[in-house]
């Protein structure tokens, strides 16, 4: 059996139920482990000091960094600071749904699993949601399998640690987006075996719509940053490359502003969305 370092990189996210969850499934198995959450400079003071309540748990606790580092620099930190053999990365805002989560994990055998999501509790209404929704159907056990490495997600991931210390996360990434795509390229480019497995984190915890509009904007930002390198590893970008840009460029700077307050409403559409993003991008 695994003994095990569970790593939660966390910003903002209030996260001390998760980590309890995590630690009684622990508990109940016979094994060594620990939990790891790492603060990447959060701004909310109430949400921190409820974090710190992690620290009174057993084989728990709380780093908090007292700078953001980045989505990509927190997840090569937590693995320098982890003590075991084996990393279980788990994204902040999941939360447990299924009681033989951890256990399923100790006893698959490959160097990089994907355990995959599954969606929750959906809001009508809020965007987020109804994005993440529509897109589960893509993101089960059967397809990841048949593009593994394009599929790869860091929500819920587990990996031997010498292998992440080997090929860390690449720290150009500090904002919101499109690092795990990378990695996934760099396992494949690296012939290191990445298993999908049906062992799901539930996603649940959606933002409000004016803040995934900006979090998506701050995706597109990176993900124009990296289009060179993320060829061919993003849906967005086959797209793109098939339409008429000088009109959808023409079209976001008639209708975006329009667009944008729509998707903050209260019925925001996925067309338009869609329609959005590609002229987002396309006038970066």
């Amino acid at each position: 059996m695994k003994d095990l370092s569970i790593l939660i990189p966390t910003y903002n996210d209030p996260c001390f139920q998760l980590v309890d969850d995590l630690r009684q499934q622990a508990e109940r198995l016979n094994f060594s482990y620990e939990i790891i959450v790492a603060d990447d400079g959060s701004t909310d003071t109430e949400v921190v000091s409820q974090n710190r309540a992690i620290n009174g748990m057993t084989n728990c606790r709380l780093v908090e960094r007292p700078e953001n580092m980045g989505r990509a620099a927190i997840r090569n930190f937590l693995a320098q600071e982890a003590c075991y053999e084996w990393l279980l990365f788990i994204d902040s805002d999941m939360v447990v749904c299924r009681e033989d989560y951890l256990l399923r994990y100790i006893e698959t055998e490959a160097p990089v699993v994907d355990g995959g999501i599954v969606i929750r509790n959906v809001q009508e209404g809020n965007l987020r949601a109804l994005y993440e929704q529509t897109a589960a159907q893509q993101h089960t056990v059967e397809k990841r399998r048949q593009s593994p490495y394009h599929d790869f997600h860091t929500a819920n991931f587990l990996i031997r640690r010498d292998v992440m210390l080997a090929h860390p996360f690449d720290n150009r990434f500090r904002h919101y987006g499109y690092e795990d795509v990378l990695w996934g390229k760099h396992l494949q480019e690296q012939h290191i075996d990445l298993l999908h497995i049906d062992n799901p984190m539930s996603f649940e915890i959606f933002e409000d719509n004016a803040s995934f509009v900006s979090k998506t904007e701050e995706g597109l930002r990176t993900l124009h940053t990296f289009r060179d390198e993320l060829k061919g590893y993003s849906r967005l970008l086959d797209v793109i490359d098939h339409l008429p840009h000088r009109v959808l460029r023409l079209w976001h700077h008639i209708a975006g502003g329009w667009e944008r307050r729509h998707l903050m409403g209260n019925r925001p559409s996925l067309f338009i969305f869609k329609l959005y993003k590609i002229g987002f991008y396309l006038s970066l």
